[in-house]
């Protein structure tokens, strides 16, 4: 069984590009192996994360994640059964959401800010469905 998990967390310390760099490099050594595939969204301090596959290691990673010191506020946005897979073309894809037009913030969010604490995961989903439709992950697999 397929399923999906979003997640919204905290940096425990200031993001460098270092700590982003080894936790996408862990991410893309690890995940193939266990089946799961996503999307880290970054901005500030602030992750947001897609993960997707077989239950179990879903679960596990996500476990993995709330434990790990680096992250702080861990919250789980949505869960679901899924019969296919939204994220399939990355082990772990990125994006840099300072990067972003601000109006795609806009249109799901208050402010123009990432800040999926105070809104449904439905928006911060239909969020990253517009972030792959306009080509603003990077780090396709394959």
């Amino acid at each position: 069984m397929l399923v999906r998990l979003l997640y919204a967390s905290r940096a425990a310390h200031p993001l460098t590009t270092e700590t982003v760099e080894a936790i996408l490099a862990q991410s893309r050594a690890h995940n193939p192996e266990h089946g799961v595939t996503g999307i880290l969204c970054y901005s500030g301090d602030i992750f947001m994360q897609v993960l997707e596959g077989g239950r179990d290691a879903v679960c596990e990673l996500y476990n993995t994640i709330a434990r790990d010191e680096r992250h702080l506020n861990v919250r789980l946005l949505s869960y679901e059964e899924i019969t296919e897979r939204r994220f399939a073309n990355w082990t772990m894809g990125q994006v840099n959401l300072a990067k972003v037009n601000p109006s795609m913030m806009l249109k799901y969010a208050k402010t123009a800010e990432l800040d999926p604490f105070s809104c449904s995961g439905q928006a911060s989903m239909a969020l990253l469905d517009d972030l792959i439709a306009t080509g603003a992950v990077l780090g396709r697999a394959g």
